[in-house]
Protein backbone atom coordinates (compact mmCIF):
# COMPACT_ATOMS: atom_id res chain seq x y z
CA UNK A 1 0.00 0.00 0.00
CA UNK A 2 1.17 3.13 -1.31
CA UNK A 3 2.31 6.31 1.41
CA UNK A 4 -0.28 8.10 -0.33
CA UNK A 5 -3.18 5.58 -0.29
CA UNK A 6 -2.97 4.92 3.36
CA UNK A 7 -3.00 8.83 3.87
CA UNK A 8 -5.84 8.64 1.84
CA UNK A 9 -7.83 5.46 3.81
CA UNK A 10 -6.40 7.66 7.20
CA UNK A 11 -8.34 10.91 6.45
CA UNK A 12 -11.11 9.06 5.03
CA UNK A 13 -11.74 7.34 8.59
CA UNK A 14 -10.61 11.03 10.38
CA UNK A 15 -13.61 12.17 8.25
CA UNK A 16 -16.43 9.51 10.13
CA UNK A 17 -14.75 10.17 13.36
CA UNK A 18 -17.45 13.33 15.30
CA UNK A 19 -15.42 16.30 15.97
CA UNK A 20 -15.35 16.37 19.61
CA UNK A 21 -13.87 13.09 19.66
CA UNK A 22 -10.45 13.88 17.97
CA UNK A 23 -10.34 16.82 19.77
CA UNK A 24 -10.34 14.91 23.04
CA UNK A 25 -7.68 12.46 21.42
CA UNK A 26 -4.20 12.50 23.19
CA UNK A 27 -2.18 13.66 20.12
CA UNK A 28 0.63 16.00 20.24
CA UNK A 29 1.04 19.04 18.43
CA UNK A 30 3.29 17.17 15.61
CA UNK A 31 0.39 14.42 15.09
CA UNK A 32 -1.99 17.24 15.07
CA UNK A 33 -0.28 18.70 12.17
CA UNK A 34 -0.25 15.67 10.39
CA UNK A 35 -3.24 14.78 10.61
CA UNK A 36 -3.93 18.58 9.34
CA UNK A 37 -2.07 18.21 6.50
CA UNK A 38 -3.49 14.88 5.54
CA UNK A 39 -7.10 15.98 5.89
CA UNK A 40 -5.87 18.97 3.49
CA UNK A 41 -4.49 17.11 1.29
CA UNK A 42 -7.65 14.72 0.91
CA UNK A 43 -10.05 17.14 0.33
CA UNK A 44 -7.73 18.94 -1.91
CA UNK A 45 -7.83 16.05 -4.22
CA UNK A 46 -11.44 15.07 -3.37
CA UNK A 47 -13.46 18.63 -3.55
CA UNK A 48 -17.00 16.95 -3.99
CA UNK A 49 -16.83 15.70 -0.73
CA UNK A 50 -17.18 18.86 0.59
CA UNK A 51 -20.36 18.98 -1.56
CA UNK A 52 -21.79 16.23 -0.33
CA UNK A 53 -20.99 17.46 3.20
CA UNK A 54 -22.94 20.61 2.11
CA UNK A 55 -25.90 18.61 1.05
CA UNK A 56 -25.92 16.23 3.66
CA UNK A 57 -25.66 19.04 6.00
CA UNK A 58 -28.84 20.89 4.35
CA UNK A 59 -31.23 17.57 4.36
CA UNK A 60 -30.70 17.94 8.20
CA UNK A 61 -31.51 20.72 8.44
CA UNK A 62 -34.66 20.50 6.72
CA UNK A 63 -35.25 17.49 8.81
CA UNK A 64 -35.04 19.24 12.00
CA UNK A 65 -37.26 22.52 10.24
CA UNK A 66 -39.72 19.70 9.65
CA UNK A 67 -39.50 18.27 12.84
CA UNK A 68 -39.63 21.22 14.45
CA UNK A 69 -43.26 22.16 12.65
CA UNK A 70 -44.55 18.94 13.00
CA UNK A 71 -44.39 19.42 17.29
CA UNK A 72 -45.46 23.15 16.93
CA UNK A 73 -48.52 22.49 14.65
CA UNK A 74 -49.58 19.34 17.29
CA UNK A 75 -48.94 22.12 20.24
CA UNK A 76 -50.54 25.10 18.43
CA UNK A 77 -53.58 24.01 16.66
CA UNK A 78 -55.96 25.10 18.93
CA UNK A 79 -54.10 28.98 17.99
CA UNK A 80 -53.91 28.61 14.35
CA UNK A 81 -57.01 26.83 13.33
CA UNK A 82 -59.58 27.86 15.99
CA UNK A 83 -59.23 31.12 17.81
CA UNK A 84 -61.63 33.29 18.52
CA UNK A 85 -60.26 36.15 17.18
CA UNK A 86 -59.54 34.21 13.94
CA UNK A 87 -60.61 35.89 10.98
CA UNK A 88 -62.46 33.46 8.58
CA UNK A 89 -63.46 33.38 5.16
CA UNK A 90 -65.36 30.75 2.77
CA UNK A 91 -67.08 27.98 5.06
CA UNK A 92 -66.89 28.79 8.69
CA UNK A 93 -67.49 24.84 9.30
CA UNK A 94 -65.71 23.64 6.36
CA UNK A 95 -64.01 20.11 6.38
CA UNK A 96 -60.91 21.24 5.42
CA UNK A 97 -58.92 24.40 7.07
CA UNK A 98 -56.58 26.60 5.21
CA UNK A 99 -54.41 29.09 6.66
CA UNK A 100 -52.74 32.16 5.63
CA UNK A 101 -49.73 34.60 6.70
CA UNK A 102 -49.77 37.65 4.68
CA UNK A 103 -48.65 40.98 4.57
CA UNK A 104 -50.35 43.72 2.81
CA UNK A 105 -46.85 44.62 1.16
CA UNK A 106 -45.90 41.63 0.07
CA UNK A 107 -45.52 41.42 -3.73
CA UNK A 108 -46.36 37.18 -3.57
CA UNK A 109 -49.52 37.54 -1.64
CA UNK A 110 -50.97 40.10 -3.84
CA UNK A 111 -50.09 37.53 -7.09
CA UNK A 112 -51.74 34.75 -4.97
CA UNK A 113 -55.39 37.07 -3.88
CA UNK A 114 -57.55 35.88 -6.72
CA UNK A 115 -55.81 32.02 -6.46
CA UNK A 116 -57.35 32.91 -2.75
CA UNK A 117 -60.22 34.31 -4.07
CA UNK A 118 -60.91 31.29 -6.42
CA UNK A 119 -60.94 28.65 -3.99
CA UNK A 120 -63.47 30.59 -1.94
CA UNK A 121 -65.95 30.47 -5.25
CA UNK A 122 -65.05 26.69 -5.88
CA UNK A 123 -64.76 24.89 -2.73
CA UNK A 124 -67.85 25.52 -0.81
CA UNK A 125 -66.80 23.33 2.06
CA UNK A 126 -63.58 25.13 2.75
CA UNK A 127 -62.48 27.11 5.70
CA UNK A 128 -60.02 29.92 5.55
CA UNK A 129 -58.03 31.03 8.31
CA UNK A 130 -56.71 35.16 7.88
CA UNK A 131 -53.27 35.49 9.73
CA UNK A 132 -52.16 39.30 9.53
CA UNK A 133 -48.24 38.74 9.47
CA UNK A 134 -46.75 42.06 8.91
CA UNK A 135 -42.77 42.09 8.12
CA UNK A 136 -42.41 45.09 5.90
CA UNK A 137 -42.09 47.58 8.15
CA UNK A 138 -44.44 50.46 9.41
CA UNK A 139 -46.81 50.77 7.24
CA UNK A 140 -47.75 46.94 6.80
CA UNK A 141 -48.04 47.12 10.62
CA UNK A 142 -50.73 49.89 10.13
CA UNK A 143 -52.64 47.90 7.16
CA UNK A 144 -52.81 44.80 10.21
CA UNK A 145 -54.33 47.25 12.31
CA UNK A 146 -56.36 48.70 10.65
CA UNK A 147 -57.70 45.60 8.78
CA UNK A 148 -58.23 43.48 12.29
CA UNK A 149 -60.01 47.19 13.73
CA UNK A 150 -62.26 46.53 10.69
CA UNK A 151 -63.59 43.43 11.80
CA UNK A 152 -65.53 45.47 14.74
CA UNK A 153 -67.93 47.20 11.48
CA UNK A 154 -68.28 43.84 10.14
CA UNK A 155 -66.17 45.19 7.08
CA UNK A 156 -63.22 42.88 7.43
CA UNK A 157 -63.36 40.74 4.31
CA UNK A 158 -63.73 43.66 1.66
CA UNK A 159 -61.37 45.77 3.78
CA UNK A 160 -58.63 43.04 3.30
CA UNK A 161 -59.60 42.45 -0.12
CA UNK A 162 -59.21 45.94 -1.27
CA UNK A 163 -55.98 46.29 0.47
CA UNK A 164 -54.35 43.49 -0.76
CA UNK A 165 -55.71 44.00 -4.54
CA UNK A 166 -54.14 47.20 -4.41
CA UNK A 167 -51.23 48.55 -6.40
CA UNK A 168 -48.30 49.09 -5.52
CA UNK A 169 -47.14 49.69 -2.18
CA UNK A 170 -49.84 49.62 0.38
CA UNK A 171 -49.01 53.57 3.15
CA UNK A 172 -50.84 55.09 5.63
CA UNK A 173 -52.54 57.25 3.52
CA UNK A 174 -53.53 54.47 0.89
CA UNK A 175 -55.10 52.22 3.85
CA UNK A 176 -57.14 55.50 5.48
CA UNK A 177 -58.31 56.20 1.23
CA UNK A 178 -59.33 52.22 0.77
CA UNK A 179 -60.74 52.71 4.09
CA UNK A 180 -63.17 54.89 3.45
CA UNK A 181 -63.89 53.76 -0.11
CA UNK A 182 -64.98 50.39 1.47
CA UNK A 183 -67.65 52.39 3.61
CA UNK A 184 -65.59 52.34 6.86
CA UNK A 185 -65.76 54.91 9.56
CA UNK A 186 -62.08 56.04 9.75
CA UNK A 187 -62.66 57.58 12.82
CA UNK A 188 -64.07 54.72 14.70
CA UNK A 189 -61.65 52.64 12.59
CA UNK A 190 -58.58 54.59 13.68
CA UNK A 191 -59.30 54.47 17.07
CA UNK A 192 -60.35 50.16 17.01
CA UNK A 193 -56.91 50.29 15.86
CA UNK A 194 -55.29 51.12 19.46
CA UNK A 195 -57.16 48.49 21.10
CA UNK A 196 -55.42 46.14 23.14
CA UNK A 197 -56.83 42.94 21.58
CA UNK A 198 -55.33 44.61 18.21
CA UNK A 199 -52.19 44.48 19.53
CA UNK A 200 -52.43 40.96 20.85
CA UNK A 201 -53.76 39.23 18.14
CA UNK A 202 -50.55 40.32 16.10
CA UNK A 203 -48.22 39.18 19.12
CA UNK A 204 -49.65 36.04 18.90
CA UNK A 205 -49.56 35.55 15.18
CA UNK A 206 -45.66 36.39 15.47
CA UNK A 207 -45.43 33.81 17.63
CA UNK A 208 -46.95 31.60 15.82
CA UNK A 209 -44.93 32.07 12.89
CA UNK A 210 -41.76 31.89 14.72
CA UNK A 211 -42.85 28.45 16.53
CA UNK A 212 -43.51 27.27 12.58
CA UNK A 213 -40.66 28.37 11.50
CA UNK A 214 -42.16 30.78 9.68
CA UNK A 215 -40.29 33.77 8.21
CA UNK A 216 -41.87 35.27 4.51
CA UNK A 217 -45.21 36.03 3.44
CA UNK A 218 -47.16 33.91 1.71
CA UNK A 219 -47.39 31.16 4.14
CA UNK A 220 -50.12 28.41 3.70
CA UNK A 221 -50.83 25.73 6.42
CA UNK A 222 -53.44 22.98 5.41
CA UNK A 223 -54.06 20.81 8.28
CA UNK A 224 -50.43 19.51 8.81
CA UNK A 225 -48.85 20.76 5.67
CA UNK A 226 -46.89 23.95 5.73
CA UNK A 227 -46.52 25.45 2.36
CA UNK A 228 -44.19 28.36 2.47
CA UNK A 229 -44.27 30.47 -0.19
CA UNK A 230 -46.85 31.24 -3.01
CA UNK A 231 -48.74 28.13 -4.05
CA UNK A 232 -51.10 28.55 -7.53
CA UNK A 233 -54.20 27.72 -7.33
CA UNK A 234 -53.78 23.94 -9.08
CA UNK A 235 -51.26 23.04 -6.08
CA UNK A 236 -53.01 24.50 -3.14
CA UNK A 237 -56.29 22.18 -4.48
CA UNK A 238 -54.06 19.28 -4.76
CA UNK A 239 -53.03 20.15 -1.13
CA UNK A 240 -56.51 20.23 0.17
CA UNK A 241 -57.90 17.21 -1.90
CA UNK A 242 -55.03 15.26 -0.26
CA UNK A 243 -56.29 15.94 3.20
CA UNK A 244 -59.08 14.81 1.99
CA UNK A 245 -58.48 11.41 0.74
CA UNK A 246 -56.53 10.78 3.52
CA UNK A 247 -59.64 10.70 5.87
CA UNK A 248 -59.63 14.40 6.60
CA UNK A 249 -58.19 16.72 9.23
CA UNK A 250 -55.71 15.61 11.66
CA UNK A 251 -55.17 18.91 13.29
CA UNK A 252 -57.58 21.74 11.66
Amino acid sequence: MTIRLRSMLFASALLLIPLPAIAEANFNDAQKAEIGEIVREYLLQNPEILLEVSQELENRQKQAEADKRKTALAANAKELFHSPDDLVAGNPNGDVTMVEFFDYNCGWCKKGLPEVLSLVESDKNLKIVMKEFPIFGGDSDYAAMAALASKKQGKYWEFHVALLGHEGKVTRESVDEIAKAQGLDLDKLKADMQAPDVAEVLARNHKLAEALAISGTPAFIIDTNVIPGYLPADGLTKAIAAVRDDGGCKLC
